[in-house]
């Protein structure tokens, strides 16, 4: 598959687009005034054990304290105790005190109303290895699918570490090592080995709640996390970037080297690709398919939701047929939009009902196959009793629309508005709840223009009724800065 990184780099921000074919996969955005913490090292100290949750709160130094849950204390606590003869306990109050210290790292952002999510199993990741200090197994990607390489590579690293580190800290193997030499593993480790000491060395010198070390820049880890890609060319649209990133690469991955060059255009590099026109769609609720399908998709603080439609298709043979394609091309987009809009948690698909058994576990099958190129982790189950797919993806960051967009103003994030009708009606019960109230002479009515349109107009009757009934006079005057709920009553 032809894959290709678009790199533009502002001041402000840099983002970068994944393309597979000339489409857009994946769009990362990090900002300088709100950069990602995912991936860094703190010095933390435990502020608050809630034994009722499993769970503590620990201040890392951010905003809000990080949740830290007895799940993620647990593997680290374990290895601590491996040669302990007391017995091991689940109970994080057993585990953790108010006022501890702790080395954690943060596995996922703070998302909305809530904290970090950390941990204390510390991972530290290079181009073809991942360290893992508090344990001492050596796992291989389940994507090296050959045995022989799989063997070869534990093998390597097997021996490496003993002479390394006495065998004592423990790696994952990535998917870009396959096919790596014994000297770019053990370079790697070397590498690995020595920033574990660095971050040792800075924890004992930090005071509490302070970072010890922060992850890569978003160009450079995009590039570092992305080397087992295809990739066949990285375009960037700042001279200054290119320098660092080449200089990057010499050191992790030799591979992009030859593959980074230089946008000079004039036009934006996201405008020639279309990159600019792919994110504004990704931000629509509804996603059209070319046969004239569509979806409809609903992000929310629990989950997220899609409905599937035929729209303008028809088909060609029968009912069946025409749902069982839109179906398939819906499974294709659902996976693309997933990934592009960076969506996680529970996912709740509702494809359009079909009769044929055969043709639900097709379904079923297409959409996990598109979702296997997809770098996030995502189970999904079967077609439930309702007729839905359910399913997770592992969520780490912000997705798109948190990034780029805040609720608005006007509905407060609802997505709709009361109808200039049901707010006169609105208007009509105050109005008699303030005569009741307080006694006033005349009332002035202070709205937006279409409300005070519909008064003065469809609703004068009901109006002048409602006049005759307080025995007051009533004036309107139209605020042009109000949205259409906001009204006032104003008495004299």
């Amino acid at each position: 598959m032809n894959a290709e990184l678009l790199i533009n780099v502002t001041p402000q921000e840099s983002r970068v687009g994944l393309l597979y074919n000339g489409i857009l996969q994946e769009v990362h955005i990090e900002r300088n005034s709100c950069k990602g913490v995912v991936g860094n090292i703190y010095k933390g100290r435990v502020s608050r054990v809630l034994p009722g949750m499993e769970a503590a709160f620990v201040d890392i130094g951010l905003e809000k304290a990080a949740f830290l849950h007895a799940s993620d204390v647990i593997r680290n606590y374990q290895a601590m105790a491996r040669h302990s003869s007391e017995q091991r306990t689940k109970n994080i109050a057993d585990m953790l005190h108010e006022g501890m210290n702790l080395l954690v790292q943060v596995v996922k952002d703070p998302l909305g109303t809530k904290g970090a999510r950390i941990t204390t199993f510390i991972t530290i990741p290079s181009r073809s290895l991942v360290l893992v200090p508090e344990e001492s197994g050596i796992g291989v990607s389940s994507k090296i699918e050959s045995i022989e390489e799989r063997e070869r590579l534990k093998a390597i690293v097997e021996l490496a570490r003993k002479e390394i580190n006495q065998g004592e800290e423990g790696y994952i193997i990535r998917t870009a090592a396959e096919g790596s030499s014994e000297a770019v593993l053990r370079a790697d480790m070397l590498f690995l080995s020595k920033q574990w000491v660095r971050i040792q060395n800075a924890s004992l010198e930090a005071k509490k709640a302070q970072i010890v070390y922060s992850d890569l820049p978003l160009v450079q880890r995009v590039l570092r996390d992305m080397a087992a890609e295809s990739i066949e060319r990285v375009r960037i649209d700042s001279r200054a970037t290119v320098s660092k990133v080449r200089q990057f690469c010499q050191d992790y991955t030799p591979d992009f080297v030859d593959l980074i060059e230089h946008y000079p255009g004039e036009r934006p590099i996201f405008d020639i690709y279309g990159v600019e026109d792919e994110i504004e769609k990704a931000l629509e609720r509804q996603v059209h398919f070319k046969s004239g399908g569509y979806l409809i998709m609903d992000q929310t603080e629990s989950m997220t939701t899609i409905d599937v439609n035929t729209g303008r298709f028809v088909g060609h043979r029968n009912l069946e047929e025409t749902i069982y394609k839109t179906n398939l091309e819906a499974a294709h987009t659902i996976a693309r939009q997933l990934r592009l809009r960076n969506l996680g948690g529970i996912i709740i698909i509702d494809f359009i009902d079909m009769s044929d058994a055969g043709h639900r576990q097709q379904v079923l099958a297409v959409l996990e196959k598109a979702l296997a190129s997809d770098y996030a982790k995502t189970y999904v189950s079967p077609v439930s009793q309702l007729g839905l797919v359910e399913m997770t993806r592992k969520r780490t960051r912000e997705s798109l629309e948190h990034v780029l967009c805040e609720a608005c103003p006007v509905c407060k994030g609802k997505g709709f508005l009361k109808t200039p009708q049901s707010i006169c009606y609105e208007i009509f019960r105050e109005i008699l709840r303030e005569i009741r109230q307080f006694d006033a002479k005349e009332l002035l009515v202070l709205a937006s223009q279409d409300v005070i349109d519909l008064l003065l107009d469809e609703e004068s009757d009901n109006l002048a009724q409602l006049q005759r009934f307080v025995d007051r006079n009533i004036r309107f005057r139209v605020e042009t800065l109000y949205m259409q709920d906001q009204y006032d009553i104003v008495l004299s």
